[in-house]
């Protein structure tokens, strides 16, 4: 028992991080747009009621996610995890048995709340155990969402190819029963920070009247992390409407089954590997040039569907976003925090994390509306015009990379000089 007293090795905690990521993202979140195709015929649900489900999703997100970030700074990053996984297998459960749209709309809000309460404090927890090592940390923790997307390419057309008509029930039964798995690991593995070492809610938001000059400056007045916070809206606009309805798209112009989930599950595997990688790098050129680079491949891979939607461009489509996705999120979150006190970073990852929330609460409905105007390319253009944007954003970052708030580490800065 000795052990579990003691911090986590490194790899242990990472690799718990990476786990808790497949529950509280990718099954959460990221897995919706797989399961929907079988959900929405099981249902009788049109494409608008589909995104209006995705969207209660980011709804729970957004409302929670900065009272997530205080709630973190003040009781602990591993509770906030803790209750994350609870919410989310809970209405991984509800959701298995729900028939009324309404009762499926809230379940959907309290898989949002759960993300909220769970991935955006895990990320810090980690980032703030292994602050020289920001970038690798987030790129293996991020790793989980390959992971993630491996198994659900796999999982998800199996049991809804073998019964049509509750197959959908079905995954969601076995991501409750994954949560509950995960659940026990992230309460033994997560590391636990020491009590004394948890800053007040207003030292965490820099409202302290009485405490040191570093804490005065509030994270939405930094213009690294407020830039960086734009950036994450357009990611989470543009992506989670890639989640919902690419595997959509790539059925209607006629791509098979079974090679659709084989293409997801690819994206999956190179995501395993690419968030690593993606942390290394960053750590070295610097994040905002990471975020330039993995926001223009992104870009690309959602522009060849469009131009031609065909099992080619779709294959390239999902190899692409493999690659380059894990570096987007890696980049995101490590820059939220490079600028900012350690006993900031949680509201930090949560502020930029708000954009993010705001960006898959528009997302979903808007592209909702332009499949039933137009079809799936027309939203799918609109979405790479939004990414054009974002490349710029990125390329804004750098302007801020340098900036140093008081009592940031030295190392925030590419050049160790505020």
């Amino acid at each position: 028992m000795r052990f579990f007293q003691q911090r986590p090795p490194f790899f242990l905690m990472v690799a718990t991080g990476a786990i808790c990521t497949v529950v509280l993202l990718v099954f959460a979140r990221l897995c919706y747009g797989l399961v929907l195709p079988a959900m929405r015929e099981g249902l009788g649900l049109s494409y608008a009621q589909a995104a209006n489900l995705s969207t209660a999703t980011a709804l729970g997100y957004l409302l929670l996610v900065m009272v997530a970030g205080v709630f973190a700074a003040r009781f602990g990053g591993k509770l906030s995890v803790m209750l994350g996984i609870v919410m989310v297998t809970g209405g991984f459960i509800g959701l298995s048995q729900a028939h009324d749209f309404i009762v499926l709309m809230a379940l959907m809000v309290l898989l949002g709340m759960g993300t909220a309460f769970g991935y955006t404090p895990l990320i810090s927890l980690l980032a703030n155990s292994f602050p020289k090592r920001r970038g690798a940390v987030i790129g293996f923790t991020n790793s989980g969402v390959g992971v993630g997307m491996l198994l659900a390419g796999a999982l998800v057309p199996l049991l809804t190819s073998s019964d049509p008509h509750d197959g959908w029930r079905q995954v969601w039964q076995a991501f409750a029963a994954g949560g509950l798995v995960v659940g026990v690991l992230a309460w033994l593995f997560l590391p636990s920070p020491a009590a004394a070492e948890a800053p007040s809610v207003k030292a965490a938001l820099g409202e302290e009247p009485d405490a040191p000059a570093q804490v005065h400056e509030p994270v939405f007045r930094n213009p690294h992390v407020f830039t960086v916070g734009l950036v994450y809206g357009v990611l989470g606009l543009t992506y989670i409407v890639q989640a919902t309805f690419m595997y959509s798209y790539a059925l209607d112009a006629g791509v098979p089954t079974l090679t659709a989930g084989h293409l997801v599950s690819i994206m999956g595997v190179l995501s395993i590997f690419a968030g690593p990688l993606w942390g290394w790098l960053c750590d070295r050129l610097g994040h905002s040039s990471g975020l330039m680079l993995s926001m223009a491949l992104s870009l690309l891979a959602t522009l060849l569907p469009v131009l031609w939607p065909v099992t080619l461009a779709f294959t390239a489509h999902f190899v692409v976003l493999g690659l380059s996705v894990a570096g987007l999120f890696t980049s995101v979150l490590a820059a939220s925090t490079e600028t900012v006190p350690p006993h900031q970073a949680a509201v930090a990852v949560s502020f930029v994390t708000l954009f993010y929330a705001i960006g898959q609460f528009l997302g979903p409905a808007i592209a909702g509306v332009l499949i039933e105007w137009s079809g799936f390319r027309m939203a799918f253009a609109a979405s790479c015009g939004v990414m054009v944007v974002g490349v710029f954003l990125c390329w804004r970052t750098r302007r801020h990379q340098g900036y140093r708030a008081a009592g940031a580490p030295l190392s925030a800065c590419p050049t160790g000089r505020p």
